[in-house]
């Protein structure tokens, strides 16, 4: 046994193997998403703490990104800190080692503050004033500090589907219409196949298109070759096409690390909407996320809104993420909420200007 705990430097080998053994592994903590981050103005700072035998045992990879007027950052902690749930001892030690290290490594990034966004599923309903006990379950050594934030960078509520099972059992767990849209999608003639590089140009073509239809802002067609190329490659993601003669019908880059499976973007053209090639398109990435081994399928990104709500309110109502709620509530997941996100202030003045430009933008 041993409670001596530092913050080592660690090779992108060790620190995937890390995230990947943990029961809470996300891409958004995979070192390539850090990589991809740092391409489009964020700056990356990875933090391990190792054991005696040089171990990880606390991961957390921060991102930076730079406030306007020369204000320092805002430092982005998002689906962790990921904590070894196999030690032996306490972890207390080593998440007040984990913390401080988290909060010089934003001290040396000139942070004006901390957004935090743990990941976390949880019963409770949001709450304007949620105490940070709220996050006892996971974390034994509490940060201080923090204070419950309106503003997310990540959609907090999701559709979350169980994948055990075999095919017919996860189709069993769906809604009659979307079975019945799959179905169709399959006896289409449609084709469906992992895409090469060389179709990450059809696959953004057709993000453009979908969010011109739909009313919400897509990457420029650079972000997704990059997230291809990171990913990929590697096995942690796949670009999934569907086409039918000749014509693109829709795409989707799904993510997989450890247990879950995450839906990142999906796209689909104006052309052959009757064919149901993005129900198609979807089933081919479960199925893909299932031979990984993933038992969830996060369908990342619903409104904000208790389940009530979203029932009685989503056949009405197309803004913002409700036009996609239709299409994701049908296959058959659970709708669950993050503890969202919690803000730590290093500068209450920066912050409080911070605060005042997202009212004005809003």
């Amino acid at each position: 046994m041993t409670d001596q705990f530092q913050v080592s430097a660690v090779s992108p080998a060790q620190w995937e193997a890390f995230i990947a053994a943990h029961p809470r592994a996300h891409v958004l903590q995979q070192w390539a998403w850090g990589d991809l981050k740092a391409a489009y103005g964020w700056q990356a700072d990875r933090i391990a703490i190792t054991d005696s035998q040089n171990q990880i045992v606390a991961a957390a990879q921060l991102l930076f990104r730079r406030l306007p007027f020369r204000l320092g950052t805002m430092a982005y902690l998002a689906m962790g800190p990921l904590v070894s749930s196999k030690l032996q001892v306490s972890s207390d030690r080593l998440e007040a080692v984990l913390w401080k290290a988290i909060d010089e490594a934003a001290r040396k990034h000139h942070a004006a503050f901390l957004k935090w966004e743990p990941g976390i599923f949880s019963d409770l309903p949001y709450q304007p004033h949620m105490d940070i006990s709220a996050l006892s379950t996971q974390y034994s050594a509490l940060p201080t500090g923090f204070k419950l934030s309106p503003q997310t960078v990540q959609p907090p509520n999701t559709v979350m589907i169980s994948i055990s099972g075999d095919e017919e059992a996860i189709m069993a767990r769906m809604n009659q219409g979307t079975r019945r849209k799959i179905r169709q999608s399959l006896k289409n003639g449609i084709t469906y196949r992992e895409g090469s590089k060389a179709d990450v140009n059809i696959f953004t073509s057709m993000m453009n298109t979908t969010g011109e239809r739909n009313e919400f802002g897509v990457h420029e067609p650079a972000y997704y070759a990059k997230a291809y190329d990171l990913f990929v490659p590697q096995g942690d993601a796949a670009l999934i096409l569907a086409e039918h003669e000749g014509d693109p019908l829709a795409g989707i880059m799904v993510f997989a690390k450890g247990q879950t499976a995450w839906y990142l973007y999906g796209a689909s053209s104006n052309v052959k909407r009757n064919l149901m090639g993005a129900y198609g398109v979807q089933w081919a990435a479960i199925q893909w996320a299932k031979a990984k081994g993933c038992t969830g399928y996060d369908m990342w990104g619903i409104p904000d809104a208790d389940e009530a709500t979203l029932e009685a309110q989503f056949e009405s109502r197309s803004d913002g993420l409700w036009g996609v709620y239709g299409f994701k509530r049908g296959w058959g997941g659970a709708v669950v909420r993050s503890l969202g996100a919690w803000d730590k202030v290093y500068n209450p003045v920066i912050y409080a200007a911070y605060q005042l430009a997202l009212k004005v933008r809003s």
